[in-house]
């Protein structure tokens, strides 16, 4: 079975230092997730309590959104490898989300969150493989895990900046949830205001046109064998994968007070950022398979614990480790990814890599809620476990052959 080496140790002389590049998508996607999170621990609480949604419309609206911006995420790598340009759609892809999420403010339906949500994974879409396609061009390869921990740690850092800004927007400021809905806008339009004055163009080669027809789909068979096989085991985790809103409502169905839910959502992140960069440095040492199989077993362990959890303690503690899993396989799932394919064909990757988990995490939501709805939480969270299960053990099997070129 042929598998990735893990790279050789960096010497004192080769320490990583961060590229522009890499320093620019980071703070980019700081500011974004602050904007993001200071909605997404409060929403599906929004959706259930203010707007009467019931738990299968949450697993809807969420597993939709992600579903959608799947499509574009393919459309949008396909294209940038194609014109060899990544910005233009990174820009655009932030510009779209930052002006559209703050609308759940003005929501008065189910409904009309799930179009603002879907309008906001539009963008996420149109920026998401062209953006780590960047990241892998801005970054040597025995430093590639390293550098999509690191984006991943900036990510979950704003992440963690969010829900406090939430708490104290509710706590002392005394707003009302959907006025804390507006105040989002602010790093959201930081955001996009960095990724265009310090976000540069990395040049790459350019797709051969006369090998490749004119449809986001004709890439695929020029994709190595290895990568197809390796979306085999990541498509069975998605399955078992559903939003983390979920988690959020069993931490308010096991007894932790509503208006501590975005500290629990801070736990989470606080820990998904302290572990990112040094599991990311870790798989350039060790490999990316033994990582991402620990990180899964682990993520079946954490969903076991909600299914049989009955204490409000038990909630923070599982939130706890469940941020370890994400350190774990975050960014190493990406940089395995750049690891598969030539340089040229990373955008499609990405695109593919990315639509394959957005497109599973519609049914694994749905299905997710509907279990919860009809046979209960620990029956849904049981289900999660076993998939994550039998996803390791796959991937553990796949042959992983790098990329020549």
């Amino acid at each position: 079975m042929s598998s990735i080496p893990p790279t050789t140790a960096p010497t004192p002389a080769t320490r990583w230092i961060p590229t522009r590049n890499v320093l620019a998508l980071a703070a980019v996607s700081f500011l974004t997730d602050a904007s993001s999170e200071i909605i997404a621990p409060l929403l599906p609480l929004f959706l259930v309590g203010t707007l009467g949604a019931t738990v299968s419309m949450v697993g809807v609206i969420e597993g939709g959104a992600e579903a959608v911006a799947s499509l574009l995420k393919l459309a949008s790598g396909w294209w940038s490898d194609r014109v060899s340009r990544r910005k233009p759609l990174i820009v655009a892809g932030y510009t779209i989300a930052s002006l559209v999420r703050p609308l759940v403010a003005i929501a008065q339906s189910a409904t009309q969150v799930l179009a603002i949500r879907l309008v906001d994974r539009v963008g996420k879409g149109i920026r998401g493989a062209p953006r780590d396609a960047l990241l892998a061009a801005s970054t040597p390869l025995e430093f590639r895990g390293r550098a999509f921990g690191f984006h991943r740690a900036a990510d979950h850092a704003g992440a963690v900046v969010g829900p406090l800004i939430a708490l104290a927007c509710l706590q002392w400021l005394g707003m009302p949830i959907r006025h804390v809905f507006w105040v989002a806008a602010i790093p959201g339009a930081l955001a996009v205001m960095v990724a265009i004055a310090f976000v540069r163009e990395q040049r790459e080669p350019a797709v051969p046109r006369v090998k490749v027809a004119a449809s986001p789909t004709s890439p695929a068979s020029a994709l190595p064998r290895s990568f197809w096989l390796t979306m085999v085991p990541i498509l069975v985790f998605t399955l078992g994968n559903s939003t983390d809103a979920f988690l959020l409502l069993r931490a308010s169905q096991l007894g932790v007070p509503t208006a501590l839910i975005p500290l629990v959502w801070v736990l989470l992140h606080l820990v998904k950022s302290a572990s990112s960069t040094p599991a990311g440095a870790l798989s350039d040492r060790v490999g990316r398979r033994p990582l991402i199989v620990a990180g899964w077993g682990l993520y079946a362990a954490v969903y076991a614990g909600f299914s049989l959890a009955t204490e409000p303690w038990h909630a923070w503690a599982l939130f706890g480790v469940y941020g370890v899993v994400f350190g774990l396989t975050e960014g190493t799932e990406k940089a395995l990814v750049a690891d598969l394919v030539p340089a040229a064909r990373r955008g499609t990757a990405f695109g593919w890599y990315q639509a394959t988990v957005g497109v599973a995490a519609l049914p694994a939501s749905i299905v997710f809620g509907v279990v919860w709805d009809r046979l209960g939480s620990p029956t849904a969270f049981g289900m999660g476990a076993a998939l994550a299960i039998v996803a390791a053990v796959i991937m553990s099997l796949v042959p992983l052959t790098p990329a020549e070129a």
